[in-house]
């Protein structure tokens, strides 16, 4: 199978420029500037005229509900919003029921995925306060890291005691894996409840979810997980920072950052429209926060941008502060609401890539892909900015049906997206029979200055 996308505007690499991409079967086999106009016969030829040609994004960060959860989301409808986004590869979170903490659990989920993901996959395997030992035993190759909840969040994966945190960050180590940490201290967290709670009810008003989970235990956890990581020189990757203060940590040895595109797209006043429908952990903060946030991406400090995409259903999301479940559906719209940003002058086209496509491979080692090179694999997002839309119920593909950026308009559009060389999104058309592969990951850790490098 020969593809040809011709008279598109590649951006890779820090660069923009015409140029046509050839694949053949699932590989890139030339990227050919327009004056070099390749011949040839091709089975499929794709008009890119006036469109931007990315990398496929990498979501590092999701939590896709299979098994145990499917009620919401599931592997087939989740990550068809992500090929729907201009998502090409998804790292999944280990909160599933049974969690995905043993060797048995995590071939579980490789099994289902091979099954049902149309995009390409892997899981992280999830810390516990007793499974350290287990590190070992899994093959580095197929995952990209370690996830640590030091927060109590969905799934009550919670790692509090420091014996077991010193074996964690060790095996880490040991095996040159990321740990991937779930930031904020739940003694703070608690203390704050209970005082919102004496002052408001029991269930307190939505709007105070981030003076509950507040940054003072943002910080203090993050603080901590950063001493564990220098201690045991150990390569500590920080989930979904929210504050200023965080990214100061940024600067040792071995510690990066990420933001997802909820904490750069709403702040604290958009509680009063949005309501629970933004509510997730840790909380959306403040205007300054997410300003800081901003700068810190476009600037090279924060090294991935990820979603955190995590359904849940209309009727879990009713309540306040304490009710309502945390988390939100991201991934169909991730890209798109990242290019808002473009468009509002916040990023600029490679920054994207950069943090969405570039750093995710480099930082957790993947093979071959995250770029548009030749015998790289044919992971490929094509969008316009020619057919602007308003988000509504009919075009969302996560299962939950619900999306937190319903109402809200944006000028780009992803209408192509190739994984492996399928052709499995061609201009709202779905491939329901495409089937996404593991990922593969080197064996050698990346240099920190590789991965963030603006």
């Amino acid at each position: 199978m020969t593809t040809l996308i011709q008279n598109g505007t590649i951006v890779n690499e820090g660069e923009m420029y015409k140029a046509d991409i050839i694949i053949v079967d699932d590989i890139i086999s030339d990227i050919a500037e327009i004056q070099e106009k390749p011949r040839g016969r091709y089975d499929n030829i794709v008009d890119a005229t006036g469109c931007l040609i990315m990398p496929g994004c990498i979501d590092t960060h999701v939590h896709f509900r299979e098994p145990g959860l499917t009620h919401k989301a599931d592997i087939d409808s989740e990550s068809r919003a992500a090929a729907y986004g201009g998502v090409t590869s998804y790292f999944d979170m280990p909160n599933t029921k049974p969690l995905t903490t043993t060797p048995e659990t995590l071939e579980e989920k490789f099994a289902l995925a091979k099954e049902k993901s149309h995009v390409n996959y892997s899981f992280f395997f999830g810390a516990t306060n007793d499974n350290a030992h287990l590190v070992k035993e899994i093959d580095r190759t197929r995952i990209p890291g370690i996830k640590l909840f030091m927060g109590s969040s969905t799934g009550n994966m919670l790692v509090d005691r420091e014996q077991a945190l010193d074996s964690i960050f060790s095996a880490a180590a040991t095996m040159d894996l990321i740990v991937m940490a779930h930031c904020e201290d739940t003694d703070i967290i608690n203390r704050n409840m209970r005082t919102m709670q004496q002052m408001y009810g029991d269930d307190p008003d939505v709007s105070l979810h981030p003076k509950i989970r507040s940054a003072e235990a943002c910080i203090a956890s993050s603080s901590k997980a950063v001493e564990m990581a220098l201690r045991h020189k150990a390569r500590l990757h920080i989930a979904h920072l929210t504050t200023k203060d965080e990214i100061m940590l940024l600067d040792k040895k071995g510690i990066t950052g990420e933001v997802t595109v909820s904490h750069l797209l709403f702040s604290d006043e958009d509680y009063a429209t949005a309501g629970t429908l933004i509510k997730c952990n840790p909380a959306i903060k403040t205007t300054a926060d997410r300003q800081a946030l901003r700068c810190a991406a476009a600037e090279g400090i924060l090294a991935t941008v990820a979603t955190d995409h995590a359904p849940h259903t209309v009727k879990e999301k009713e309540g306040g502060a304490r009710k309502a479940m945390s988390g939100m559906p991201m991934i169909q719209f991730s890209l798109p609401a990242m290019m808002s940003l473009v468009d509002e002058n916040v990023f600029d086209p490679q920054t994207v890539v950069r943090l969405m496509s570039h750093n995710p491979a480099t930082l957790f080692g993947i093979s071959g892909r995250g770029f548009l090179r030749k015998g790289y694999k044919a992971d490929i997002a094509i969008l316009t900015d020619r057919m602007p839309y308003t988000v509504d119920k009919a075009m969302i593909q996560s299962k939950c049906g619900w999306s937190p950026v319903e109402g809200r308009h944006f000028n780009w559009k992803v209408i192509h997206t190739f994984c492996n060389g399928q052709h499995i999104l061609d201009n709202g058309k779905f491939d329901e029979m495409s089937r996404g592969e593991a990922i593969v990951f080197n064996t050698y850790p990346p240099q920190r200055s590789e991965s963030i490098e603006p």
